[in-house]
């Protein structure tokens, strides 16, 4: 007989984060996980005054939760902050940044995530939702995990917490040829002489940058790394692999003028798969989140594979 939920309000006892499903299945421990994931995937859940539709999203020591079992099921086609909000309480806020939008607002971009996050978490606390305040950035080409602040306090903490390299930031990228194993060091300049930002040898030019690459997977013309940001330079990525002569797979910008065979993506293979920090007022409570590889991405990646195999391949779905 399949468990019948009912509609209540409890307190996360927890000692640390953890995922929903695995607090409602110490709550339901008669439930099975697929009742579980169904029960939050049909908006059953909510975290505070939060709606949560992902299993997997980070409750916080202390949270209200609450089941609504007449609550209605999320149209399709709504808010997606529904699906990107990967943790949220007073102090911060961790999202999935898709491809494609600029993570802060700026006046060339019509939206930005900063925004449209700011909007939907008015629509769902029922309040006026104060702008969030920046602690790092995603490139518009690159997608993966980020925190955004809600008050100034819980800012400076982080921002402190990424300059004393005390966050945790891998990124998953494909770049053109072998690359090897390697501690990537340079200083890196706004303008290289053409009007892109660069590197140079000069030790008095520029800011210090570091990045630990790590190769995972050799494909055919390209690789898959693990690159561990030690500092966070804009398009520290980006600029380290190109300097070496292996730019990421899809970049147009940093891209340019590599001599080797040109391999087609419609999209920069930079993902951040990992982002880890210590909660800015519960400063106890480490917090840290894993993103998938988004479907465009995984896409990409088999069809390489395939090709490795020798086995035909489906065409590229950028949907």
């Amino acid at each position: 007989m399949a468990f019948e939920f009912r509609s209540e309000a409890f307190q996360a006892e927890l000692g640390a984060a953890t995922p929903l499903e695995h607090v409602l299945r110490a709550r339901y421990p008669e439930a099975s996980w697929n009742a579980i994931r169904r029960l939050v995937g049909t908006g059953k859940v909510s975290i505070g005054a939060q709606i949560a539709t992902e299993p997997r999203v980070m409750v916080a020591p202390g949270s209200q939760i609450q089941i609504r079992m007449t609550a209605p099921k999320p149209k399709p086609g709504g808010s997606n902050g529904l699906d990107q909000i990967l943790f949220c309480d007073r102090h911060v806020v961790v999202v999935r940044k898709p491809v494609g939008i600029s993570s802060v607002a700026h006046e060339d971009e019509p939206t930005s995530l900063q925004e449209q996050l700011r909007v939907w978490l008015s629509e769902q606390e029922r309040r006026p939702c104060p702008p969030l305040e920046v602690v790092h950035r995603l490139d518009k080409v690159t997608s993966g995990v980020m925190v955004f602040a809600r008050n100034r306090a819980s800012q400076a903490e982080l921002k402190d917490q990424f300059r004393a390299h005390t966050t945790g930031r891998f990124y998953t990228a494909v770049a053109h040829g072998v690359v090897h194993d390697a501690t990537l060091v340079f200083r890196l300049i706004r303008n290289r002489g053409d009007g892109l930002r660069g590197v140079t040898t000069d030790p008095n030019r520029g800011v210090h940058s570091v990045t630990h690459v790590t190769a995972r997977e050799q494909l055919q013309r390209c690789t898959v790394l693990q690159c561990r940001l030690e500092t966070g330079r804009t398009h520290q990525i980006r600029i380290h692999l190109a300097a070496i002569g292996h730019p990421l797979v899809g970049d147009a910008v940093y891209g340019r003028g590599f001599e080797g065979p040109a391999i087609e993506c419609p999209r920069t293979l930079l993902h951040a798969s990992h982002l880890s920090f210590s909660h800015p007022v519960q400063r106890q409570q480490r917090l840290s989140f894993d993103d998938p590889l988004p479907p465009d991405f995984e896409s990409w990646l088999s069809r390489e594979r395939a090709a490795l195999a020798g086995r035909p391949s489906a065409p590229y779905n950028e949907r």
